[in-house]
């Protein structure tokens, strides 16, 4: 693979992942449509590049599908026995309520089935309502079902520090949580970085680039009307953006950026993504990938090919420290959703 040996991070004793994932919210039909066909032969271009790892979840329209045809097709191409060269993290979000063996197994069971493979590399959890606590029935229905071999590995997405705490004081074991992570959103520095280091729990991040606002094609321009934000990504992203500081700020953000890129030749977006995955616990960085549509992987492998030094923290850091408090706007990691 052509990307250099620090693309690679080992996520777990038996796994190393690509510290890029592929997200695939974007197939999800907020993002508009897609041909599917031509989703799944991209696949072949990320994995040849060396973007392994995806992204995905069950109410990801059809996401869990096309890794299943992409891996039937792989298989064919290359042989079953390099399937494990493909990392696929699926999420399960059930709506809050009784959570039984029958419903946990169920829901499961789809994934695999919808994947084609045998067992999940790993589970991504999610659950809504804190005041339900059969958030823990559920999970522990599905270490059963790990002990069981249908899952490898077990994490969670958008869970806040004090929950992620109950969840580790009941003997489940974690070993990621997926969170909102950008220079705009800097929340889990504050207490899930931490606690994730302590407990030697890492953090796979998306939002990194604010759909496509942190680039180029924004830098100068006048604030964005709500029309013009056409997708799910820039209109969740965009509100981000209002919260920490307004259009203005992030304008003087992007001409710090723009600077730092220039000087690497790079991206903003490399300077972005590349700021948060030298964060401490930041195992990974989910970048949207619009298959069928459009594609960033020479962008994308530019991420690895340089390093910020003392100057460009400083002037990022420079411009960070004007914002808001988003700790106390919108609290801890994944409280906007509830």
């Amino acid at each position: 693979m052509p990307l250099p040996a620090s693309s690679r991070f080992q996520f777990t004793p038996d796994m190393t992942i690509c510290r890029v994932l592929n997200g695939m919210w974007q197939v999800s039909g907020a993002h508009g449509r897609i041909d599917p066909e031509r989703a799944v032969t991209e696949m072949f271009d990320y994995h040849a590049a060396g973007f392994t790892t995806w992204d995905l979840a069950d109410h990801y329209g059809p996401a869990e599908d096309l890794i299943g045809e992409y891996r039937r097709r792989f298989a064919a191409r290359f042989g079953a026995a390099r399937l494990d060269e493909i990392e696929a993290f699926t999420k399960w979000v059930p709506r809050s309520g009784t959570m039984t063996r029958r419903i946990v197994e169920d829901a499961i069971n789809r994934s695999l089935k919808r994947m084609n493979v045998e067992r999940l590399d790993l589970l991504q959890f999610h659950w809504w309502d804190y005041d339900d606590p059969s958030y823990l029935d559920a999970l522990k229905h599905i270490t059963d079902l790990q002990r069981q071999g249908k899952i490898r590995h077990l994490a969670l997405t958008n869970f806040d520090t004090e929950r992620l705490k109950i969840i580790g004081d009941s003997g489940i074991r974690i070993v990621s949580n997926q969170v909102q992570y950008s220079l705009v959103d800097m929340r889990p520095e504050v207490k899930m970085a931490p606690y994730c280091r302590e407990h030697g729990i890492t953090l796979l991040t998306y939002g990194t680039v604010l759909g496509g606002l942190l680039s180029e094609k924004c830098l100068g321009q006048p604030e964005p009307r709500r029309s013009e934000l056409n997708t799910a990504s820039l209109q969740k992203y965009k509100n981000m953006i209002d919260a920490w500081g307004g259009w203005s700020l992030f304008q003087e953000l992007l001409a710090a950026l723009k600077s730092i890129a220039d000087k690497h030749r790079v991206s903003i977006a490399n300077v972005g993504v590349r700021y948060i995955l030298d964060r401490p616990a930041v195992a990974g960085v989910i970048v949207g990938t619009r298959l069928s549509v459009a594609e960033h992987i020479e962008d994308n492998a530019r991420v690895f090919s340089f390093s910020l030094d003392d100057d460009d923290r400083t002037a990022v850091d420079a411009v960070l420290v004007k914002s808001r408090n988003l700790m106390k706007l919108v609290g801890d990691c994944g409280d906007e959703y509830r």
